[in-house]
């Protein structure tokens, strides 16, 4: 006799999907930290240099995908595969509008970045 408490075992995802999903989107982290640091030599390697604000603001912009990457994985990866990969794309939604906002400072105040 079964009591109604006990379930069937869950079946569980298998981890190359994981692997899979989170390898696509690390991709695109990957990608955004990459632009970071090419603006961030282009900026620090230029006559000027860069001030304390401008060294902030730009490696803020590398760290915070590699964060957002690492909460979205921690929030995501016990989800369903689709759940999974939408918590992957908020996150990433997330780091655009973070780079896109960082590109139009730069490019407005970009004397206030400058030593």
């Amino acid at each position: 006799m079964t009591s109604p408490s006990m379930s069937a075992p869950t079946r569980r995802r298998p981890v190359w999907a994981t692997v899979a999903v989170s390898g696509a989107f690390g991709l695109f982290y990957a990608y955004v930290v990459w632009n970071a640091v090419t603006l961030l030599v282009a900026q620090a390697s230029g006559p000027l240099g860069l001030n304390a604000l401008g060294w902030a603001v730009l490696g803020f912009t590398i760290v915070f995908p590699l964060v957002a990457f690492g909460v979205a994985f921690a929030v995501g990866h016990r989800r369903p595969l689709g759940e999974f990969a939408l918590v992957l794309l908020v996150g990433l939604a997330v780091v655009a509008v973070l780079w896109v906002n960082v590109l139009a400072y730069a490019y407005t105040y970009g004397a206030q970045l400058l030593g």
